[in-house]
């Protein structure tokens, strides 16, 4: 059984070596992404490279994210590298201390316009809401504040907002720099981090196309406010990330399932990716299994209908990287299985704005009510095999394309597997380019003699959004 909801891996210090990485391969890795709030672009260079490297060799198309850090809002650093608040303390957060004299009394933050975005009776959440700051006085630089849940606080922890409205602009200094380098780098995504509207993600796309970039958007869906305007930023954007740990810092922790819910109907209503993220098997940062809860939790992720989980900390610093894919591999496989995720409804009442969107719907259409095997797309873009994901199905989609950057970009899409495919581009003749396709899916293993198969492709060939027939063929008979 091929598994449908793909898996992505973060890359660190725990996959620096080739036979780690093959192993993470092997175990059923999809898409790597590059965390760019961490590290230097020479390491994401080279991670990427053995990536690559190692993808050619155990013969699997690796789709890549690269993930821009975003604004950071953070303390700065103590004196002693960490304090321990106690509830009722005082405790200020000041613009102006220097960077490394934090003390039990006060630190410095990063993001120095932070005493004019809060005021008295604001709540501050530090480190992912572990420590929780009651803001009593604003003096001019100075967030003079009351500890309500205090602990153990380090150098460089987050700051949050509760209800979001922070004013830091999405886009960094650094995260322009880092636009152009992922265009240069050729991977597959960007994730923007922190996106407020759809102009955040507009503005990305302009500096993406500038620097001669063909990457697909993500939007991070991590701030109460995007939550908002959350139709206009999917529809802007190729593929949101429901970054469930800042967003449930700022809406609270209750109201984190319904909006991933939410986030993720939404998504695929509107014909997009949808990736679900953070904490889904921290555990196994240290530990070889996962705990029931997140179990539990990558299954209903499944359920819901996101085309990907993510593993973030498991994999980039965590003892047990392949058996973090390998959990995550067998969860998915059991939840897919279930009869609840193979039905669809979706869009039998949408009018269809282009004729490979149409083509596509009719395909899943007939796949679901007929005995059908495998489904065989030739494309150019990957838009129609985009569109087929959406659709609930058991099926596998097969997106035979000559494109590597392509192949790459579907390597996300739920259901949907790259397979490179050149022989066609010098065929005429449309029985012979039928026979090819059927060829690679009986190569595959994926059909056998009397199956039906569905192929869909375009007249002319080499022209992104072509595809404008589909063809049910039974293998073995004739395809004229």
């Amino acid at each position: 059984m091929l598994r449908r909801t793909k898996i992505i891996a973060t890359l660190g210090p725990a996959t620096d070596d080739p036979k780690i990485l093959d192993k993470m391969i092997q175990a059923g890795l999809n898409v790597v992404r590059l965390n760019f709030s961490h590290g230097t672009t020479e390491s994401h260079q080279r991670r990427l490279d053995l990536v690559r490297e190692r993808a050619e060799l155990n013969g699997r198309p690796i789709g890549v994210i690269l993930d821009l850090q975003g604004p950071k809002i953070r303390i700065e650093k103590f004196v002693d590298g960490k304090i321990t608040l106690n509830e009722d303390d005082k405790f200020t957060l000041d613009a102006t201390l220097p960077s490394d004299e934090g003390s039990q009394e006060r630190v410095g933050i990063t993001y120095k316009q932070l005493p004019k975005d809060v005021q008295c009776g604001d709540t501050l959440l530090l480190d992912d809401g572990r420590i929780c700051l009651d803001v009593k006085e604003v003096v001019e630089t100075q967030i003079h504040c009351k500890v309500i849940i205090g602990g153990v606080l380090s150098n460089h922890k987050g700051i949050n907002r509760q209800g979001g409205g922070l004013s830091a602009a999405a886009l960094t200094h650094k995260d322009r720099v880092d636009i152009v380098t992922a265009a240069e780098m050729q991977v597959d995504y960007v994730a923007i981090s922190f996106p407020r509207s759809a102009d955040d993600i507009h503005e990305a796309r302009k500096l993406l196309q500038a620097a001669g970039g063909k990457c697909s958007i993500i939007a991070k869906i991590e701030r109460a406010e995007a939550l908002k305007n959350h139709e206009e930023i999917i529809k802007a954007s190729d593929a949101i990330m429901i970054a469930r740990g800042d967003l449930g810092v700022e809406i609270g922790d209750a109201n984190l399932p319904p909006t991933q819910k939410l986030l993720t109907k939404s998504a695929r209503n509107l014909n997009k990716i949808v990736i679900t993220a953070t904490q889904m098997m921290e555990s196994m940062i240290e530990n070889a299994i996962p705990t029931r809860a997140e179990v539990s939790d990558v299954a209903n992720a499944v359920f819901d209908g996101t085309d990907a989980v993510m593993l973030s900390a498991e994999t980039a610093v965590g003892k047990h990287p392949h058996r973090a894919i390998k959990a995550m591999d067998r969860v998915c496989l059991e939840a897919e299985k279930q009869p609840m995720i193979r039905i669809s409804k979706h869009r039998l009442d949408t009018k269809f704005g282009h004729i490979d969107e149409a083509v596509a719907m009719a395909s899943m259409y007939a796949a679901n009510h007929l005995n059908i095997t495998a489904i065989a797309a030739l494309t150019e873009s990957g838009a129609t095999a985009l569109w087929m994901s959406r659709i609930n199905s058991s099926l596998p989609i097969f997106a035979l394309s000559s494109h590597a950057d392509t192949r790459s970009k579907v390597t996300l899409f739920r259901g949907v597997y790259p397979i490179e495919f050149n022989e066609i581009t010098e065929i005429d003749d449309t029985a012979q380019a039928n026979q090819l396709m059927v060829n690679e899916i009986l190569k595959l293993g994926a059909a056998s003699e009397g199956d039906l198969i569905i192929i869909t492709k375009g007249d002319l060939k080499g022209i992104s959004g072509g595809t404008n027939s589909m063809k049910i063929v039974c293998v073995g008979k004739s395809l004229v």
